[in-house]
């Protein structure tokens, strides 16, 4: 059980977003959608440090731009999100209308306004339905509950099933938890932020560290992943912690926030798999792992030229172990690569020792491309930077989706 965990140890619960303690969460449909769920609410009891990373895409939809300048307080108490419609691109009637959701979502909760986040996600340049929103919103509050499953159903777009994880653990004799959601299954190629993605935790954490753990966190989970190498507008991820576990807040010389960041990654890569497992038309979740690099960021470089690379992800799509694809993506990454050294396995069967095929090894390794999830592992042989990201396949089904996604 969790109340026995050893310090370190986690254990995955159920609840999502709504397992830490006070947290509630809500999702209904309002009318930006025609008959699914649009309209999401999470809500801590009391205030919370709150942290948060955003697109870097220098186009940004209002409630990016309001929600950056929101957190930087540190503290919130509730987030607002809509999907169906980004409300990106749509000028200062669409920095009102950000700014009326939060006011609205402030308004029913009984709360200050400044302690209310907001994002979106959908269609770009289109105005969002406030008529809907004005209705909505205000029903948000008697649908709260702790259960998390129709706030996560409520932000998807082109998901094909909600994303969710949560992790309980004993921190410093405290049972601590922490949980969140997401959605993305296009337009997935993350850069210092995420598609969207909601945690929560009811440990102590004073914003400044909480800010830390969220970049670590992502960076090696949110950050390491993609679909079709396209960095949204809209892409957002917030972290609220309200304390409500009890115990002491952490400060920055206490290993506790190693433990907790270390948590906080099992729920941001639990999240993060999701989205690459659900990117639009995919039938494969590849891992990919660069080692041997002479930087971790050589490393990196390598394992985002890959994992990008369409030649690469519609070989994984016809199950081919072109090996000759991927090692042309490493050698364009920007990293230093002498080719005579490169080591390839795909799929767990080494295909290419000292740059070149191994003999007899492409009917095997195209037998174990066979699997829904396997695993690209390069050996650069230079050094000891690693690094490892998610991917997916890229075929027919991703261009239909988007070639009509307004229409």
């Amino acid at each position: 059980m969790a109340m026995m965990l050893d310090q370190g140890q986690w254990q995955h619960v159920d609840g999502g977003v709504t397992a830490a303690r006070g947290f509630r969460a809500a999702g209904i449909h309002c009318g930006i959608k025609a008959d699914r769920k649009d309209l999401a609410l999470i809500v801590s009891d009391t205030l919370a440090s709150a942290a948060g990373m955003f697109t870097t895409n220098l186009v940004k939809a209002a409630p990016v731009v309001l929600s950056q300048e929101r957190i930087q307080s540190g503290a919130a108490q509730a987030i607002v999100v809509n999907s169906g419609n980004a409300n990106a691109c749509t000028g200062a009637q669409g920095w009102a209308d950000a700014q009326e959701m939060a006011a609205l979502t402030a308004q029913a909760l009984g709360v200050a306004e400044e302690f209310v986040l907001v994002a979106s996600t959908g269609v770009i340049g289109v105005p969002l339905s406030m008529p809907a929103l004005r209705a909505g919103i205000p029903r948000l509050p008697e649908a709260l509950s702790r259960d998390g499953a129709a706030a996560a159903e409520a932000i998807l777009t082109t998901d094909a099933f909600p994303k969710t994880s949560a992790v309980r653990f004993r921190l410093d004799g405290t049972t601590v938890t922490i949980g969140g959601m997401a959605k993305g299954a296009g337009m997935i190629h993350p850069n210092m932020a995420t598609t969207l993605a909601f945690l929560t935790t009811d440990a102590a954490l004073p914003a400044p560290l909480l800010r830390r753990a969220l970049r670590q966190a992502v960076d090696r989970s949110f950050n390491a992943i993609s679909v079709d190498g396209d960095t949204s507008t809209n892409d957002t991820v917030f972290l609220l912690a309200n304390g409500q576990a009890g115990g002491a807040p952490m400060v920055e010389e206490d290993d506790a926030l190693a433990r907790f960041t270390e948590a906080l990654t099992v729920v941001t890569t639990d999240l993060a798999r999701m989205v690459v497992r659900d990117g639009e038309g995919a039938t494969k979740l590849i891992t990919v792992m660069v080692r041997g690099a002479q930087t971790p960021a050589d490393a990196r470089r390598v394992m985002s030229a890959v994992m990008t690379s369409p030649l690469v992800k519609t070989a994984l799509y016809g199950g081919e172990p072109n090996w000759g694809r991927i090692l042309a993506a490493a050698g364009r990454a920007g990293a230093a690569l002498v080719p005579e050294r490169v080591e390839i396995w795909i799929a767990g069967v080494p295909v290419v020792r000292g740059g070149q095929g191994l003999p007899g090894a492409l009917p095997r390794a195209a037998e174990a491309m066979a699997q829904a999830e396997y695993e690209l592992l390069l050996d650069l042989r230079l050094g000891s930077g690693e690094a490892t990201g998610w991917t997916c396949d890229l075929n027919e089904s991703y261009v239909k989706i988007n070639a009509g996604y307004m229409t």
